[in-house]
């Protein structure tokens, strides 16, 4: 999300987070909760991605015994969102577009280029890199795009040369016939 700074939803973060649920966040901006306080936030991480782009999805997943809830949302858990806004938040039911969100938000986690990860007092540190592959997920998502659209953009031309291949005895045959008619 892009902002966490309503008070009842800090709350229940942090009694989830004393009952033992392990809670990783990914808050692009403002974030009032603060993670790792023993007893009470020892079990949530903070982490927050600026990058080249302004990109902050609103995905929420839940995970309990094997079973995965996961909603997307047009609301950050700001007061004013929460308390003062028409907004929405929805199951997403399908198992394979759930699987794909759920593998977008954890590689979102793996970025150890341009994530900072929030401690108790609120400082955002960066992550140690040493032996480890660079991940910019921005980056990495911007190149996923462009060779998506690569291949869309092949499939397109290729369906139009198939469509112009299957097309063009018709057009010969009707344009001899049109002439023979003359």
């Amino acid at each position: 999300m892009n902002a966490l700074s309503d008070d009842g939803m800090i709350k229940a973060l942090y009694r989830a987070s004393a009952e033992g649920v392990k809670i990783d966040l990914l808050v692009r901006g403002i974030c009032c909760l603060r993670p790792g306080i023993p007893g009470v936030s020892d079990n949530i991480t903070v982490h927050s991605i600026v990058g080249r782009y302004l990109e902050h999805s609103r995905i929420y997943h839940f995970a309990a015994g094997g079973e995965n809830k996961v909603f997307l949302a047009s609301a950050d858990m700001m007061p004013r969102n929460l308390n003062r806004r028409v907004e929405l938040m929805f199951p997403v039911e399908d198992e394979k577009i759930k699987a794909t969100i759920i593998e977008l938000f954890e590689t979102m986690m793996a970025d150890n280029v341009k994530t900072r990860v929030m401690d108790s007092n609120g400082n955002y540190r960066k992550l140690d890199r040493r032996g480890k592959e660079l991940l910019n997920v921005q980056e990495y998502f911007a190149q996923m795009a462009e060779q998506k659209a690569i291949a869309s953009d092949r499939l397109r031309k290729n369906d139009r040369l198939c469509r112009l291949a299957a097309v063009k005895p018709i057009l010969t045959n009707w344009t001899a016939n049109k002439v023979k008619a003359g």
